[in-house]
């Protein structure tokens, strides 16, 4: 049921944002279907950022295979660009065997470039196999920001700011 609520909620919200400007050339549906062809499976989560200039979707997936996964796909091309696998925490093997910069300190390192408050916090594995903590973070400026930091080397890998987003966090 509540799978049903949250893909209405995501397909009504997207419909009406692609439906207000005739000539809006985002590719939503297009995303949603190579997000899905990706990584099949159920969505969670969908978010709009800018992204080095440029819009990008990211698909939240729980996964047929038990994963979840994010999945950005570029919102003007309607190519999927970069696909993640999110774990449950610092101590999932995967993001322990790379791990030397605790939470605690990329926190700091995001907060002190990007002021505000941490809303939430996601443990990613890259395409590369790097692990990284992602931080989204309402800032002082009242823009939410997305912040990853390295967790090898403790360095700001990418700050996007997030549009908006449908669905659970």
């Amino acid at each position: 049921m509540m799978k049903t609520i949250i893909a209405s909620a995501i397909l009504m919200a997207t419909t009406t944002f692609a439906m207000a400007d005739t000539h809006n050339p985002h590719q939503f549906e297009k995303c949603m279907a190579a997000a899905l062809d990706e990584r099949p499976g159920t969505i969670i989560k969908v978010e709009f950022k800018n992204e080095e200039g440029g819009h990008f979707y990211e698909f939240d997936i729980r996964g047929i295979d038990g994963s979840d996964w994010d999945v950005e796909c570029n919102a003007h091309r309607g190519l999927v660009s970069e696909v993640e696998r999110e774990v449950d925490s610092v101590n999932h093997p995967l993001f322990k065997a790379k791990m030397k910069v605790s939470e605690a300190d990329a926190r700091k390192t995001a907060l002190a470039i990007y002021p505000g408050v941490i809303t939430e916090v996601e443990y990613e594995i890259e395409p590369n196999g790097a692990a990284s903590y992602e931080f989204d973070i309402d800032t002082k400026l009242n823009h939410e920001m997305k912040i990853e930091v390295d967790a090898t080397t403790g360095e700001i890998v990418e700050a996007n700011r997030e549009l908006w987003q449908i669905g659970l966090e």
